[in-house]
């Protein structure tokens, strides 16, 4: 029975602390390029917002909130998570080996792959996304 109040009193403390359990707390500001590699389309530049130690997927859904022109779609892969299908309507196509490649460029210009996705990658201050169509 003693341990009932101290887990209360714990649940009670983290509603009061600010941002926690809410996603409210410190915003801070995030580029998305998004290059389409197998057109001449030219780079669209986006700026959203990620919680601080958020993941990637809630900065992609408040800059869909934010801005008109972005879109995107994921689907759910019981093993994997979240799995980016498609930017601005184009999706990528098995039959045709086309993909979104995520990207991360650091604050020194490089560029590398994340070994995770859209829903376990947890940006950086002063990085940039890159959302890439390209082929496999």
């Amino acid at each position: 029975m003693a341990m009932m109040p101290v887990l209360l009193s714990a649940a009670i403390l983290l509603l009061l602390l600010p941002g926690t359990l809410t996603g409210s707390g410190t915003l801070s500001p995030l580029d998305v390029v998004v290059e389409n590699s197998l057109t001449d389309a030219p780079l669209l530049n986006y700026t959203t917002h990620v919680a601080y130690r958020g993941i990637l997927l809630g900065a992609l859904k408040r800059l869909v909130d934010s801005n008109a022109s972005f879109n995107f779609t994921y689907t759910e892969n019981l093993n994997y998570g979240p799995y980016l299908e498609s930017v601005n309507d184009v999706a990528g196509n098995d039959e045709e080996h086309t993909y979104w490649q995520l990207l991360v460029q650091s604050a020194d210009g490089k560029i590398t792959a994340p070994d995770v996705g859209i829903g376990c990658y947890i940006p950086s201050a002063n990085e940039k996304i890159i959302l890439k169509f390209t082929k496999w």
